[in-house]
């Protein structure tokens, strides 16, 4: 999940002054986009159809014990705030005595602004009590943890369910939740689910750095939504018709099998919706106003999911919606859902590039922020459009790429180290190992962890026959030495 700002983007994508990854170009004089293509074959799981039978032909599957989350939210008429009811049903893989929630909303930077997430009630036969943790976040506190009566054995569900009330705040650029122009957006905007399979609860505290440290696993994941009926919403998941109209209001559903986490824009968008070349259906949405029409960001995402599918693999989602929001500047990647700012196209083939790197690959975007971030920069379309020089010059910037959160003392010191310095040093791992070799791996990666959360180990074992793609890593300080296999 990207929050960033248009002023930002210039600076974190190439450490250069430029506006994205790639130099400044025309868009008329940038390498025109891949043309589309079938699905990527999956013969031998890195998409190349070679026959290498290093890497299991199938993606791998969700785990058939995850988490099941039912999300129902109520929009108010002034649309300031959101009241809703969450249900989880969760297996753990480890035993426990308690369930730990992560209110995302309440960070630092949302609170200044108004935003606020409270649970109101907690219900289900296994609670005993609730109460909130700080964990560095604004008052009530960023963290809310169920005890349990009993410790809950691996592979025993329960099931729980909360209420809770969200404020929308407001502000100059985009946020994860906010309210303007008739138009109202949450994303974060429940309590999340903070559980690590093989590692337990995520407790990562909260940090003024301008990014994202929540960590949460697949779920498969129904939202409903009830908004005024001049509303459309878009939001995560593929979307049924809504209701008919009912006292002035609307119900909207949608369902996910696979989300770690849940956006909705809900305004008056005019939208388009079509079928990108693989079979995904794009929605999109626009204000009044807006510098680009529906139809056209539509496009725009099909040509980024079709490209990005051609060197990833499959897109791993069936629908993908992209409301257009009043506000400046950047966007945030969701499951199947990307909040932007502003039609910038670079920025959007950045979110899709998320659908892949922490929408299917998870990470823990506290502990491991390059391991989505790093990745979506560098899957942009940079190929001939990066100067060697450039390259060098963002590879040259302080800091280490795998930093954790509060490892860096500024977000521009994080954007630099995270976004400039690791798509670069990706890059450059990839012109050492060779385009083809470089590729197959990270297909190949992408394939054996789908749905999973990765660690920096994970990435060492995928590159494992191409010590000079490691070399690369290991000095941009993205990996350790000790990463590397055995």
């Amino acid at each position: 999940m990207t929050l960033r700002r248009a002023a930002l983007a210039a600076a974190v994508l190439l450490v250069s002054g430029c506006t994205s990854f790639s130099e400044t170009v025309a868009a008329e004089d940038a390498p025109s986009a891949a043309a589309p293509s079938d699905p990527a074959p999956t013969d031998d799981g890195d998409g190349s159809g070679d026959g290498d039978a290093s890497c299991p032909a199938p993606r791998a599957e969700p785990d058939p014990d995850r988490p099941v989350v039912d999300l129902s939210f109520r929009l108010s008429e002034d649309l300031r705030t959101v009241t809703g009811t969450e249900t989880v049903v969760f297996t753990p893989d480890e035993d426990t005595d308690e369930m730990v929630f992560r209110l995302v909303p309440n960070s630092p930077g949302g609170t200044e602004l108004g935003s606020r997430l409270t649970v109101d009630d907690v219900r289900g036969d296994d609670v005993r009590e609730g109460g909130y943790e700080d964990a560095g976040a604004r008052s009530p506190g960023g963290l809310y943890v169920l005890q349990l009566d009993d410790e809950l054995a691996a592979g025993d569900p329960t099931e729980v369910e909360l209420d809770f009330t969200l404020s929308l705040g407001g502000g100059d650029g985009l946020q994860r939740l906010g309210t303007a122009d008739g138009t109202a957006w949450w994303a974060s905007g429940f309590p999340l689910l903070a559980w690590e399979p093989g590692s337990g609860w995520a407790r990562d505290p909260f940090v003024d750095v301008l990014g994202e440290t929540a960590s949460s696993p697949v779920a498969d994941t129904t939202v409903t939504v009830d908004a005024p009926e001049d509303l459309t919403v878009l939001m995560t998941g593929a979307q049924e018709e809504p209701s008919a109209p009912d006292d002035g209001r609307r119900t909207w559903t949608s369902r996910e099998p696979v989300a770690r986490d849940v956006s909705v824009a809900a305004g008056p968008f005019r939208t388009a919706t079509l079928t990108s070349p693989g079979g995904v259906e794009i929605t999109t949405g626009v204000l009044d106003g807006a510098d680009v029409g529906p139809g056209e960001l539509a496009d725009w995402t099909s040509e980024a999911v079709t490209d990005l599918a051609d060197r990833l693999g499959a897109f791993p989602y069936d629908t993908l919606t992209v409301p257009l929001l009043p506000a400046e500047g950047g966007g945030i990647e969701y499951p199947s859902s990307i909040l932007m700012a502003g039609a910038d196209r670079s920025v959007l083939e950045h979110e899709v590039a998320h659908m892949w790197f922490y929408g299917m690959v998870g990470d823990s975007q506290f502990r491991d922020p390059w391991l989505d971030e790093a990745f979506a920069t560098y899957a942009e379309r940079v190929d001939g459009q990066v100067s060697q020089e450039s390259l060098d010059r963002a590879l040259a910037a302080p800091g280490d790429v795998g930093g954790a959160m509060d490892e860096f003392a500024g977000t521009e010191e994080y954007f630099d180290a995270v976004y400039g310095k690791g798509g670069a040093a990706l890059l450059a791992a990839r012109q050492a190992a060779g385009e083809g070799p470089f590729d197959a791996a990270l297909r190949c990666y992408v394939q054996v962890n789908a749905w999973t959360i990765v660690t920096p180990d994970d990435v060492a074992a995928a590159l494992a026959d191409l010590p000079a793609a490691l070399d690369v890593l290991v000095a941009a300080g993205a990996l350790d030495e000790g990463d590397r296999p055995d």
